[in-house]
């Protein structure tokens, strides 16, 4: 089985290319990164001289250069975490999320179409639902909430996956879609709440909290997504939509607070900021055919999570010092120059 998984040297990309490999390692891994500011390639350095893994730079979008990739690799699945993430960015420049997590999703379903690809898997985010409201606990996004996107950035994703839909719809193409919660791990690109929160604290910086923290999200440990999409690409079912959660709500506040505590800082840390524009409220995923169709649930739960991944940060400090350095970005080069 040879596999395209694109956005790999991401964070959860580089996670799952770990998690495969490990659990198939008779198969082959192409892993198609652009390398922008949160593709790094030291999260593959691991992987790197496996006989069964080989990276290629290069653009989703790029419509010619992906043909003659297809071409040339004959891929039996491709896997898309290729995509700009980061709401705050999408408010800024919303053009550059089209390029990528729209039209550069078309041209992987083009290709996938041209080549005979034998699953598409599209890797998506519970914002295409819009938000829940903080006083309605018991209500939860299944796979058939109604897509409602708050941001450019969720919104890129939800035309996504329509697009994948009405590729198996009007073609054929075997696709599959997860809609994940909101991840945290190893590997974690230091401008999302977990990380940022981390490295700050480590360095006695402030810890800023939109607004007055109150806003929920359901954290879902990156090793627990990465199981899950593995079963899904192995025994889900054509065309269907599988809902990722971790069933461990939190108020950002709360988060934070835990990280604080585990680490033994202060909370006078803890400085308010304004908030985002459009700030989602709540997430809240029910994971409940997941686990009734594929057998698959989330093995972490929060305070286990977090432990394991601030011991990864304090293991691996010079992997995000890089980063705050800008030094990663020397590291494709550094890795090709080599070989």
């Amino acid at each position: 089985m040879k596999l395209l998984v694109t956005g790999g040297a991401g964070f959860i990309g580089g996670n799952f290319i770990h998690h495969y490999m490990g659990r198939h390692p008779q198969d082959m891994i192409v892993c198609l990164d652009k390398l922008t500011y949160a593709g790094n390639m030291e999260t593959l350095a691991s992987v790197w001289n496996n006989r069964n893994f080989r990276f290629v730079k290069g653009d989703i979008a790029d419509q010619p250069f992906i043909m003659s990739l297809f071409q040339h690799e004959n891929f039996d699945m491709v896997v898309n975490f290729a995509a700009e993430s980061h709401v705050d960015r999408s408010i800024l420049d919303p053009g550059i999320f089209l390029q990528t997590n729209v039209m550069g999703t078309g041209v992987l379903l083009d290709a996938s179409r041209a080549w005979g690809v034998k699953r598409f898997h599209q890797v998506s985010t519970d914002e295409v639902y819009g938000d829940l409201p903080l006083d309605r606990p018991e209500l939860l996004f299944t796979e058939e909430t109604p897509l409602h996107a708050s941001s450019p950035y969720s919104a890129s994703k939800a035309a996504a996956d329509l697009l994948v839909l009405a590729y198996h719809r009007t073609y054929g193409l075997p696709v599959t879609i997860s809609r994940c919660s909101n991840n945290y791990g190893p590997y974690h690109f230091p401008e999302k709440l977990i990380p940022l929160v981390i490295v700050n604290a480590l360095n006695d910086k402030e810890l800023p909290v939109y607004g007055t923290g109150e806003n929920v999200r359901d954290w879902l440990y990156v090793e627990d997504h990465c199981r899950a999409i593995d079963v899904v690409l192995h025994e889900g079912r054509e065309g269907e939509v599988y809902n990722i959660g971790g069933r461990n709500e939190r108020t950002n506040l709360e988060v934070v607070k835990e990280i604080v505590k585990v680490l033994g800082k202060p909370e006078s840390l803890i400085t308010f900021v304004a908030d985002r524009k459009g700030h989602d409220k709540r997430y809240a995923i029910d994971p409940s055919k997941m686990e009734r169709e594929l057998g698959w649930k989330p093995e972490t739960n929060f305070e286990q999570g977090i432990q394991r991944t601030i011991v990864w940060y304090l293991e691996n400090r010079p992997w995000w010092e890089n980063i705050l350095t800008g030094e990663y970005q020397e590291y494709y080069a550094r890795m090709y120059a080599a070989r």
